[in-house]
């Protein structure tokens, strides 16, 4: 018994916390979805309807949603692209490089997200770092800021550690006998790969992605600082609703959709690959 109440003490605080800064806040986005919008662009928390959901079938949303779709995967893409070689590598080095390389890798943490954002929109401006060197090697002006690639650039750049750490957790408890002895059972380094390698790896690879993918999906930030209004997504979409258009039904209803997709994500990830890491 003495145990019981200890252990409920231990998860009192951490059960208010989210009920009072999760729970709740979910429950106000999932009644204001069924509410109703007045003309005067008013929302009344009577005569509940699915008009905010049935709203989210029109094209204009479903062509945000697919193009916030596609980015989420080829950010997704590009960074497992990238962080598998380098967690391998990691997994091959010395400690003390080893550790110098992650410390390296968490590094951005240790600045404000919004900031590395403008200083991406320095770099990809007309005037630009990257604009520059193109000019002086006679290339001419490189227009990248305000595009889709800058925003996929910036969203690679932000979450890259989210895929290198789980993906290096992953590489880095396979042992390494298994490798020497498929070696000595002549197989090449492909089969090596994707024999042994690609599958003891695939948690890793499968935590990785969700924890890429869930985020990219909703950004705001990124897309609102390095895509402007040529590269809206659904994070933006969003804040105009509750913003500019005063359409807080048809907001609270994507955000609560969008919400389910991050928890089915984080759920699947729990499930598949956080245990193995």
């Amino acid at each position: 018994m003495t145990e019981r109440r200890g252990g409920l003490r231990l998860v009192a605080a951490p059960a208010v916390y989210l009920t009072v800064f999760f729970a709740l806040p979910l429950v106000v986005v999932l009644i204001y979805s069924f509410a109703t919008r007045t003309s005067s662009g008013g929302t009344e928390l009577r005569d509940w309807n699915l008009d905010a959901y049935r709203k989210l079938g029109d094209p204009v949303i479903r062509d945000i949603a697919l193009r916030s779709v596609i980015l989420a995967l080829t950010t997704t893409a590009i960074c497992l692209v990238i962080a598998y070689p380098f967690a391998w590598f990691l997994t091959t080095r010395r400690p003390i490089v080893r550790n110098a390389l992650l410390v390296a890798v968490m590094i951005p943490f240790w600045s404000n997200f919004l900031v590395r954002n403008y200083a991406w929109r320095v770099l990809l401006g007309s005037n630009g770092a990257v604009s520059q060197l193109t000019q002086s090697l006679g290339l001419g002006e490189t227009r990248i800021l305000f595009t889709p690639l800058a925003v996929v650039i910036g969203l690679v750049y932000g979450f890259l550690p989210f895929m290198i750490l789980p993906l290096y957790a992953s590489l880095e408890r396979i042992d390494d006998g298994l490798l020497d002895a498929s070696r000595d059972l002549y197989a090449s380094g492909w089969q090596t790969f994707r024999r042994v390698l690609l599958p003891l790896s695939a948690p890793g690879a499968i935590a990785g992605s969700i924890l890429v993918f869930v985020p990219s999906l909703g950004a705001y930030v990124t897309p609102e600082i390095l895509g402007g209004a040529k590269t809206t997504l659904l994070g933006s979409y969003i804040v105009t609703q509750f913003g500019t258009a005063r359409n807080w039904p048809v907001g609270a209803a994507l955000s609560f959709v969008l919400l389910v997709v991050m928890l089915a994500g984080a759920s699947l990830y729990f499930r598949k690959g956080g245990r193995t890491l």
